[in-house]
């Protein structure tokens, strides 16, 4: 786990930048999608997340469901395009469990790619690229 400017970010993981979302490929291929420190420390308090069901067909870019915050309200972006297998039932009952732990007990929807490699090159992933990102951010936050 790497840590920049407040924000922990496991190196082991793929990041899309737009929607601030991170990819693990687990060890069976599938991909196990949820929201960025960076994402959860931007939202601040967490009131609703609704997550596409079971069977739904995702698009790298496009929306896997939804989130309110207390300062946004929007669609949470998948980093891989596939079908989701399996949805964090616990994460939409209890969303305050991503603030606690977002790579972990609040992933989000486990996928079955469909174009992992292309997917794949176009994340962020080495220390260089999530030093940058962390950098964008914080460059956009100040705009504001």
């Amino acid at each position: 786990m790497v840590e920049i400017d407040g924000y922990n970010l496991p190196e082991d993981l793929y990041y899309h930048e737009e929607g601030r979302s991170w990819v693990k490929i687990e060890p069976d291929g599938k991909a196990r999608v949820g929201l960025s420190d960076i994402a959860v420390k931007m939202a601040a308090e967490i009131i609703y997340i609704r997550l596409k069901p079971k069977g739904s067909t995702v698009e790298q870019g496009k929306g896997f469901g939804t989130m309110e915050s207390a300062k946004w309200v929007g669609p949470l972006k998948s980093p891989v395009s596939g079908t989701i297998v399996q949805i964090n039932d616990a994460l939409t009952k209890k969303p305050d469990i991503i603030k606690k732990d977002p790579y972990g007990e609040g992933w989000a929807v486990l996928i079955q790619p469909t174009n992992l490699e292309g997917d794949l090159q176009k994340l962020i992933h080495t220390p260089e690229q999530l030093r940058s990102w962390v950098e964008r951010e914080k460059a956009n936050l100040q705009k504001k």
